[in-house]
Formats: structure tokens, C-alpha cells, sequence
């Protein structure tokens, strides 16, 4: 009669170890979630390593598969003895309450994984359970926190001296009532985790229990040696394997304790030594220092700006100095690019020496990540307008636009506005900050790349309409309505109708070579009527607006009513943003013209 359990105790492996092969089941066969909980972690500072999980699959199926783990701080010398600990079952550094009677019953609470600190504090009831980076390690990292709420409930953790974003995350919080609420899932950086055991001179122990109902196998069946039950265990060693048959398969079980991350840095990431395209020698910022004058030049792909135009912690505001864009990003006062000035469609010019001066290392290594080489620059027209430019004249003609509203309404005694009401721009601010209290601006002037998306090159025509839309449709009306018209007859018409009424109207006027006075002298009914190809760009865009607000509208068939070469799309809808944007400024300079020839005549 076969024995239905059979324990068996193996020498205690030596440390260091190998864990997939001290291991008994052989590694062809682990599942990979076994399998990456007993490798050991490498040292590439971007890695996200797992630091707490609570994660089930297919509760009473035949794909379950359970896994928790929390990650103990543990000394080197602690390692040969640290064993398989009871925190292994409960998956939290601390399980339930503690239990006090009487006052003062609880001098002192010092929570712990067997003796040892834990990066993750966890807390749990078997009802509910609650999760936050360890006291310790956020304040010896210098990190801040913050939360988002609703059905997500995470908690992200950043460095925002440098700043670094991301830095640990994972849930706060989740509940257990038959089924789990939500996975929890932490990862920290492995530059900061290694960071942080390295000042503590501690390894990261993985401390988990590990479940999984497995397809019968003959390397499973040749540990268990005849039995239907077996428990594996070195004698005061680092797992606890049980393998049992189980609803036709077999049930897999492991407490382990693996140290998997080491107290050594990752290798740091330093700006000394990078080759810059084009240069003969490696630079370093001591030879940077010594530079003087411009020379050598760096020209950076503007995808560089990306990454921080994306992040409201970091300033991108474009700034014109003596007729150029600068577009140099800078974090809360504490460095910044400078010098970094636009060129031609996607360039950036900055001489070497500013690119070494005081930022963190990892901002300059992002820079040269778009360092283009002389061969590559020389296939850009270097004089080629950019995006920054265009939303300039844009500006510059929506300034021009208030003005002769104003004057215009002035002239004909309507009630005048200030020009910057009417256009919602203010030319002193304008002069004296620039862009800066002006965010919708710098978001339009973002970067553009030819290969821009369907989606992105949408959203930004829609907010090329938002920027143009605050025009009072009041202030129009009562244009037309001293043009002669019936106010019955506009009451329906929107801010572009109204808009293209008035431009046939004043070049009615200007054709015939009238004054101003004769405003309101013969209206002619096609002046509400009549499409204007002059502001056709702004028709055109505002269809484009609709497509994005609705996921909808033939975008091609837009383009191709404004003449733009729709073959070229399929590089990207860089070009076809360049091309809605020229049409809707030449349409409000076309507008400017005309008003300005009755305001002068």
C-alpha cells in the first residue's frame, strides 16, 4: 500500500547560492513566475524590480496559480541562517493587530520580517490589507508621494530633486471576501532599491509563498518517489517545496527566502566620456568648462523636448531673444538647458559648452540620445519655419484681429471692447512675460515631428480652434447688424459664419472703393451665404476639431479640400499640420487686410 506523505530533509546548501539549481525542480519546467522569483536581479539601473506581490489567477480552475512576496532588508552576515520565516505564509510584514489588555500594554511597536527591516510595509487581516513604501526607505531616498484615487488606489513614490518619476508604486490598498478586490503589485527603481541597500550594507531578500497546480510530469513524479504527498526541505535551509496530487494535476506549494538584489550600485550613469556625433574626442565637463565661444555646436533632434514638454514639473516655455526661440527646459529653478535655440523645422542648436553646464548627468545623456550627426544635419533646411514660429504669427495676427475689431465697433458706435477682450490676448503681457502666462500657447507650440500621429495632429487642430474661438459671436452680430442685416437672419449662425459674413462684407465695401461710413449702405443677402475661400483653412479645421471631439469625419478628404497632397500622410501628418496652420494664419491676415483697407480708406 503506497504512503500518502513522505517529508524529506536534503543538506542545507551552501551560500552563496544558486537557487535555480539548488532548487529541485528543474528550471525547464518552472513556470515563470516561479522561475522570477528565485533569479537574482541585475544591475541595469532602469529595471522595475518587484518588491511586494499579492496576485491570484483562476482561484478554483485548473490554471490557478498564487503568488505573495515582500522584500526583507537583511545583512550579509544574516543570510546563511536567515532560513524560510512564518512572514513567508502571511505575505505582510505585520498580520492583524496586536493584542493589548491594559493601558501602556504597548511600550513600544517595531514591526518587522523576523527581526528585519522590509522596503514594502504591508499590513493585512485576511479581510483587508494595506500597503505603503517603508518610512525608512522613502526618507533615506529623499522621495515624495502622491496618490491616485478612485478604482486605481496607487500610491507612486518620485525623487523630485533630480526630478525622478516612478521611483516605487504600486496599490494601497485591497480587500479579500471569498476573491481578491485587486492584484497588488510594487516595483521599485533597481537604481534606487540597490541605492538604498547599499547605504544599509543589506541584501533584498524575496520572502514568498509560491502556489501553482501543475500537469502531472515525470520530473515532478521522480522527486516525490512514489508518494501522492511530498515536503522538500535542506535542513534549516532557504525553501520549503510540497508537491501533492491534487483535481487530476499536481498542487505545487514553496515558502522560499531568496536574496535577490546585492548592497552594489548600479553602474552610474555619468556625461563624462560621451561621444558626441561629429566630434573627434570624448567630452567631459572639465573639458567643456574650458570651452569659450560657441564653437563646437550640437544639433539636437526636438524630440529631445518631449520628454519634459509631457511633465508639468519641468518649464518648456518657448522665449524669443533678439528674433530667436529659445526652447531651453528647466526643472523649479534648480538647473536648465540654455542656449538652446530652434533652427529650421525639428532642430535645436546648443553650443557644448552650455550642454555641460550644472544639470544632473542623466539630462545631458537624455540630450545626446538626440544628438544628430553633420551628415544628418545637412538633410535639414535650416532655415525651414518651426512650429514655435507659426503659433507666433498666429498670435501675432489674433493681436492684430482685436485691434481692428475694436477699432471698427468704435467707429461704427458699438459699444467698443478692448481688444485684448476681444481676442483674449494681451499685448503688454505679451511683451513683458513673454509665452509664460500663456500655457495654451506653449502646449500648440509643442513639438511636431513629420511623423506626428493621426490622433496627435487632431488634438492639436482642435486646439487651434479653442485658441481663435474666444472671439465674442456677440461683437460679430452687431458688426453685421450695422452691415444692414437683419438680426433674425444671424441669430443662427456660428463664430465662423459670422466671421466669413463680415469679410464679404468688407470686401464688398473695399471692391467698390467705399468708407467706412457706408457700412451699413446696400447689404447684399449673399454676404451670409457666400463661402469665402480665404478662410476656407479655418472651415477645414473646425471639421478637423469635430473628427477628434467624436472619432469621426473623413480627415483625408478635409486635407484634400484644402490641396494638400494627402500621399504625403503616409510619413506622417507633420506636414499636414504645417499646412492647416499656414491656411487658418492667412486666413485671419486675409480678415486683418481687408479691415484695415476701411479703416484707413
Amino acid at each position: 500500500m503506497k504512503s500518502k506523505s513522505k517529508t524529506v530533509v536534503l543538506e542545507m546548501a551552501n551560500f552563496p547560492i544558486d537557487y535555480l539549481n539548488e532548487f529541485p525542480i528543474p528550471a525547464a519546467i518552472l513556470p515563470p513566475r516561479l522561475q522570477a522569483l528565485l533569479e537574482p536581479v541585475g544591475d541595469v539601473p532602469s529595471l522595475r524590480v518587484g518588491v511586494t506581490t499579492r496576485w491570484d489567477n483562476d482561484q478554483y480552475g485548473p490554471n490557478r496559480e498564487y503568488v505573495h512576496m515582500i522584500m526583507a532588508v537583511v545583512p550579509e552576515s544574516a543570510l546563511a541562517s536567515f532560513g524560510v520565516v512564518d512572514e513567508a505564509s502571511d505575505g505582510v510584514v505585520s498580520f492583524s493587530v496586536p493584542d493589548v489588555e491594559h493601558k501602556g500594554g504597548l511600550p513600544t511597536f517595531d514591526p518587522s520580517i523576523s527581526g528585519h527591516d522590509y522596503i514594502v510595509a504591508s499590513w493585512g487581516s485576511g479581510s483587508f490589507y494595506s500597503y505603503a513604501l517603508a518610512e525608512k526607505v522613502w526618507m533615506a531616498l529623499g522621495l515624495s508621494s502622491h496618490t491616485l484615487g478612485g478604482k486605481q488606489q496607487r500610491i507612486i513614490y518620485d525623487d523630485l530633486s533630480l526630478p525622478e518619476f516612478g521611483v516605487a508604486e504600486g496599490e494601497i490598498t485591497t480587500q479579500y471576501y471569498f476573491s481578491a478586490q485587486r492584484d497588488v503589485q510594487w516595483t521599485m527603481s533597481n537604481e534606487y532599491l540597490r541605492r538604498y541597500l547599499w547605504m544599509r550594507g543589506a541584501h533584498g531578500v524575496r520572502i514568498f509563498f509560491y502556489e501553482a497546480l501543475l500537469p502531472d510530469s515525470e520530473a515532478l513524479r521522480s522527486l516525490m518517489a512514489g508518494q501522492s504527498h511530498v515536503l522538500l526541505e535542506p535542513n534549516g535551509g532557504w525553501y520549503r517545496l510540497n508537491i501533492r496530487e491534487f483535481s487530476g494535476g499536481l498542487l505545487v506549494q514553496v515558502w522560499a527566502s531568496v536574496a535577490a538584489v546585492t548592497p552594489e550600485l548600479c553602474p552610474e550613469q555619468r556625461a563624462d566620456g560621451l561621444m558626441w556625433p561629429g566630434a573627434n574626442e570624448t567630452m567631459t565637463h572639465t573639458k567643456a568648462d574650458a570651452l569659450v565661444g560657441l564653437e563646437p555646436v550640437v544639433y539636437l533632434d526636438d524630440c529631445f523636448l518631449e520628454r519634459y514638454e509631457q511633465s508639468g514639473f519641468f518649464n518648456t516655455t518657448p522665449v524669443k531673444v533678439y528674433g530667436q526661440w529659445h526652447c531651453g527646459p528647466s526643472y523649479g529653478g534648480q538647473w536648465s538647458f540654455t542656449d538652446c535655440v530652434r533652427v529650421g523645422r525639428n532642430l535645436i542648436r546648443t553650443p557644448m559648452r552650455e550642454l555641460y553646464k550644472p544639470k544632473p548627468d542623466r539630462e545631458i545623456i537624455h540630450a545626446h540620445a538626440f544628438a544628430l550627426n553633420p551628415l544628418q544635419v545637412a538633410a535639414f533646411n535650416l532655415d525651414e519655419e518651426h512650429i514655435v514660429s507659426k503659433i507666433d504669427r498666429l498670435v501675432t495676427q489674433l493681436l492684430d484681429l482685436g485691434d481692428v475689431l475694436s477699432a471698427l465697433s468704435s467707429v461704427l458706435s458699438i459699444q467698443p471692447a478692448p481688444a485684448e477682450e476681444i481676442v483674449g490676448l494681451s499685448p503688454k503681457e505679451l511683451r513683458e512675460n513673454g509665452w509664460l502666462h500663456y500655457p495654451e500657447l506653449s502646449r500648440l507650440a509643442q513639438v511636431a515631428p513629420l511623423a506626428m500621429t493621426e490622433q496627435a495632429f487632431l488634438s492639436r487642430c482642435k486646439s487651434i480652434h479653442e485658441l481663435w474661438q474666444r472671439l465674442p459671436n456677440g461683437l460679430l452680430r452687431n458688426l453685421l447688424v450695422r452691415a444692414g442685416h437683419a438680426r433674425k437672419d444671424i441669430k443662427d449662425l456660428g463664430s465662423l459664419k459670422l466671421m466669413q459674413a463680415l469679410l464679404n462684407v468688407v470686401e464688398r465695401l473695399n471692391a467698390a472703393g467705399e468708407q467706412v461710413d457706408a457700412f451699413g449702405s446696400n447689404p447684399e443677402p449673399d454676404d451670409l451665404t457666400d463661402r469665402n475661400a480665404a478662410l476656407a483653412a479655418l472651415f477645414v479645421n473646425y471639421d478637423l476639431r469635430i473628427a477628434d471631439a467624436h472619432n469621426a469625419g473623413d480627415v483625408l478628404g478635409s486635407l484634400e479640400a484644402l490641396g494638400f497632397d494627402t500621399a504625403a500622410i503616409n510619413r506622417g501628418y507633420g506636414r499636414a499640420l504645417d499646412h492647416v496652420l499656414d491656411g487658418v494664419i492667412d486666413g485671419f491676415a486675409r480678415l486683418n487686410s481687408e479691415l484695415r483697407k476701411l479703416l484707413e480708406r
